[in-house]
């Protein structure tokens, strides 16, 4: 026999479930309760529990699980006294529950919904309340002459180990073939993962992905001789992320050293093809610092502009002299003085002008 144990909120759908037509076999039991209707006996554990308005799950439910070799030993009188007792057994003389049995499955089983506001108010303490309903039922099994939940767990566990000596012989070749290969390529970054691979099915050994239905790996399997294991019954090294961290270290390694590499070759490539910057500077260039290899350039730039200028002003003057009286500033000498003179007395007013507007 097992048992378990949990507090709920939604009594009136767990009350509505151990009554369901179809899963209801018998009704064992009603402890502090005048109702026989899931609705009726809702409101009347209600009643008590509204009492308290701070506690959030007011109901407890509990499952109690009979083996199928000891359904034969006990009728429903006997599944009566089972759930009194075990009630009592968890303290709940004082609350408000209902008992029954269901036929849905292979295994018959007892459901409990217990009021957890006791009728003084009281509010029953679920501090590893599964725990207690495990071991009270383990109790109840050993007076009773019931199977016991944890030897049935153990003898399962035993009868398992022991049910395919040859899958177990299997299971050993892999574990030894995958051990010496993750010796031999451990650490020894991305080739030595492949070599791993590559000598495992030549081994006949294949790692398959397992994923899930959204597509993502959770984990490895591996096939050997019309045996599959998982991943974990190898070894814990051979998970899907533990194997690849086995060759991470070199992964590092080598990473590391491609990044310096590169970096150094960065910082040679700027200094050999240094370019003047030409785009937004904080100081106007006449005040900003010049180093000494760009001075030399600058020098060399200002005396090729220089060059230009002073050819662009010889031919000017060619041009000139060879047009002969064509262009004369002696001619018109008045009219540019006239000129000069009303431009300076244009220039006066609007200085007045500026003067008037910041006053």
């Amino acid at each position: 026999m097992i048992g378990k144990c949990k507090a709920i909120a939604h009594g009136s759908t767990a009350l509505d479930y151990i009554f369901r037509e179809g899963k209801l076999g018998n009704r064992l039991a009603f402890h502090n309760l005048c109702s026989r209707e899931p609705k009726a006996i809702y409101e009347e554990m209600k009643v008590v529990s509204d009492y308290n308005s701070r506690c959030r799950n007011k109901f407890l439910r509990i499952e109690i699980g009979i083996a199928p070799q000891d359904e034969k030993k006990l009728p429903v009188s006997e599944l009566m006294r089972i759930a009194h007792l075990f009630a009592k057994q968890m303290g709940l003389d004082n609350h408000q529950w209902v008992a029954v049995t269901h036929k849905d499955t292979d295994n018959r089983h007892i459901h409990i919904i217990a009021n957890r506001i006791s009728l003084y108010g009281e509010v029953y303490d679920t501090t590893f309340v599964s725990n207690r309903a495990a071991r009270v039922a383990e109790e109840i099994s050993r007076s009773k002459g019931l199977t016991i939940a944890k030897e049935v767990r153990a003898e399962r566990k035993h009868q398992k180990a022991k049910a395919n000596p040859k899958r177990e012989q299997t299971k050993k070749e892999v574990q030894q073939i995958c051990y010496a290969l993750l010796d031999k390529y451990k650490g020894g970054g991305i080739s030595g993962h492949s070599m791993f691979l590559y000598e495992l099915n030549k081994n006949n050994i294949i790692i398959e992905r397992m994923k899930n239905k959204q597509g993502k790996v959770y984990g490895l399997k591996f096939s050997y001789n019309r045996q599959i294991f998982k991943a974990s019954e190898i070894g814990r090294e051979f998970g899907y992320h533990s194997l690849r961290k086995n060759f991470e270290i070199a992964n590092k390694a080598e990473t590391k050293e491609t990044i310096t590499k590169a970096h150094t070759m960065a910082h040679e490539s700027a200094k050999n093809k240094a370019q003047p910057d030409t785009g937004y500077q904080l100081a106007p260039p006449s005040r900003s610092y010049i180093p000494p290899t760009k001075a030399k350039e600058s020098s060399s730039i200002a005396q090729a502009v220089g060059n230009v200028a002073s050819t662009a002003l010889n031919a000017a003057e060619e041009m000139i002299s060879g047009a002969g009286g064509l262009i004369n500033p002696q001619t018109h000498g008045d009219d540019y003085a006239e000129m000069a003179w009303q431009h300076k007395l244009r220039n006066q007013a609007k200085k007045k002008k500026k003067r008037g507007r910041s006053i």
